[in-house]
């Protein structure tokens, strides 16, 4: 089968091979025959080495297709259902999920470190321990999550990810109050759904950063009620808040040059929400009087900081319901075969997401 293969961490290019197969299918485990995915800023930042991940492998973490063959014990999907890829399952047993925080389960990470994928030069890891960049992937019944079938493949492959991660930042990390004051900075896939869970949440006032003039255009289409590139936001802090801070701040870029910039535009009291996933060598610097003077609330916002099965389901009655637009997100479309074209358009900001369609 077609997948798309990274051979080494820090090349910028991914090769589209036919010699690759979806390995490690048996009891417990699903395959899927993917049909749309999304390509997230992590993948690049998994290619570039900024988040760990062994290599060569197969990107892709937000995707949807249908199961072609469950194991044996599976009991949730059969053949033929419509299915999302939750790249963080709940194992339901350790103690993080005994109380009730599923998505700092770390059963999903766990995958991570087998291959997914096999080639006749050897192993190929999945990403986040899936590698939705191909034609078929195996994983583990968790991972394969039934959608209704009026679920598109490519809004679903967005909710398996960068929507579920923007949206619960708003509703359930920040549970974001009503009349609020709302600054996002970073305004991709991600910070536009973070952008559309504030207004959903009746924020009064939300300001749209980013440095990129078409996404800032974009987040006022989403709820965003003013847009302003990095160097006009001390001005807009001034203009909305009469420069104390806004109450609640999301930082969706994940560099600590941005993590400060947003501590320092929150009120005092207020909440910095911290969505961007960056590196571990990039340390956020903070001093010890300015924690304890401005009581300023840093919450940290992992894959929506919720149930992650509930959000999916959140999502999509919202989206049934006209609520919240995805069909907006997905700006660029491109085959598999063009994956560096998606490439390309993730770094240079001109896409919020593109969808991959196998």
């Amino acid at each position: 089968m077609r997948a798309a293969v990274l051979h080494e961490i820090g090349q910028d290019k991914l090769e589209v091979l036919d010699d690759v197969e979806a390995t490690g299918f048996g009891p417990g485990r699903v395959r899927i025959r993917v049909r749309a995915t999304g390509l997230c800023h992590s993948d690049l930042s998994a290619m570039s080495g900024v988040l760990p991940q062994p290599g060569p492998f197969v990107p892709g973490h937000e995707g949807a297709g249908e199961v072609l063959e469950v194991g044996e014990g599976v009991t949730r999907v059969k053949p033929g259902d419509r299915v999302v890829v939750c790249w963080l399952p709940a194992c339901g047993e350790c103690p993080a999920c005994k109380r009730g925080q599923t998505e700092l389960c770390l059963a999903g990470f766990m995958n991570a470190g087998t291959p997914n994928f096999r080639r006749p030069a050897g192993d190929v890891f999945g990403f986040a321990g899936t590698g939705t960049f191909a034609e078929e992937v195996v994983v583990d019944a968790g991972c394969a999550v039934p959608i209704p079938d009026d679920v598109p493949f490519d809004i679903a492959a967005l909710i398996g990810c960068g929507v579920t991660t923007g949206l619960g930042a708003a509703l359930n990390t920040a549970d974001v109050e009503a009349g609020s004051s709302v600054a996002v900075i970073g305004c991709g896939g991600v910070g536009i759904s973070a952008i559309q869970g504030a207004r959903l949440k009746g924020a009064a006032e939300i300001v749209a950063v980013d440095p990129v003039a078409s996404r800032r255009e974009s987040a006022l289409k989403f709820g965003a009620t003013r847009a302003v590139s990095p160097d006009e936001l001390a001005a807009a802090k001034q203009e909305v808040t009469g420069g104390e801070g806004f109450d609640y701040v999301f930082e969706v870029v994940g560099k600590s040059v941005t993590a400060r910039t947003a501590y320092e535009n929150t009120r005092r009291g207020g909440t910095l929400v911290v969505v961007g996933a960056g590196a571990m060598d990039d340390f956020l610097q903070l001093n010890m009087f300015e924690l304890f003077f401005d009581e300023k609330r840093i919450l940290p916002s992992m894959y929506g900081g919720g149930d992650v099965l509930r959000s999916y389901e959140r999502t999509i009655a919202l989206w049934r319901a006209g609520r919240i637009d995805l069909e907006g997100l997905i700006t660029h479309r491109v085959a598999l075969a063009d994956i560096n074209e998606a490439l390309d358009q993730m770094r240079t900001g001109t896409a919020l997401r593109t969808c991959i369609e196998i």
